[in-house]
């Protein structure tokens, strides 16, 4: 069995068994509330499966792209699960869950916030039949996007959790690279460290 975390856009959360077939799947599409649903909805996931965690035997973690603070809670819950049970983090791009399936191009565009948008380009599957991405992720501005002639745009508020892990028993079924070891933030966080000590003053 394998659990499926994605905090890029909303919360979502399933189960899948090792052919991809979906067991549960639970979401809430708030992009600001990852860490008070995030718990919430692995137990619930897991119970609709009728599963314990230590029957789970992979995480897949979805890794962006995704905003720093949203996508940082699901990889780190994605990794605290993994180290808990035992098994491993399978990583896996999560724009390529939404063109899962899909047999013609397609362009994928999730919130990226600050007026942006993470796109990325798709062709038709590969043979495979596993997502091939021809370009992106990227960021590029809210608005219109650019769709090439006979390609679908797939505007999507929240990942599939189930698709996500689909894709994730996918690659391990056919022994291909997994996703980034790294997450796709595409930005560097609101917050950052300063380069040195600040001086305190009375």
């Amino acid at each position: 069995m394998l659990l499926a975390i994605d905090t890029s856009a909303g919360t979502a959360v399933a189960v899948v068994d090792r052919a991809g077939a979906i067991l549960a799947e639970r979401a809430d599409a708030a992009t600001r509330r990852h860490v008070e649903v995030v718990g919430d909805l692995l137990r619930a996931a897991l119970a609709e499966a009728g599963i314990g965690a230590s029957e789970i035997t992979g995480v897949v973690a979805g890794m962006g792209p995704g905003p720093f603070t949203g996508l940082r809670v699901g990889i780190a819950a994605a990794r605290a699960f993994a180290f808990g049970v035992g098994c491993p983090v399978v990583p896996v791009v999560s724009h390529d869950a939404v063109a899962l399936g899909r047999a013609e191009p397609v362009v994928v565009a999730t919130d990226a916030r600050r007026r942006e948008l993470a796109v990325s380009h798709y062709g038709p599957p590969d043979a495979g039949g596993l997502p091939a991405r021809l370009a992106g992720p990227e960021l590029v501005p809210a608005g219109p996007i650019e769709v090439p002639i006979g390609a679908t745009l797939l505007e999507v508020s929240e990942i599939p959790a189930g698709a996500l892990g689909a894709l994730g028993a996918r690659l391990l079924e056919l022994g291909r690279r997994l996703g980034p070891g790294e997450p796709l933030y595409l930005r560097a966080p609101d917050v950052t460290l300063s380069a040195g000590p600040k001086r305190v003053t009375a």
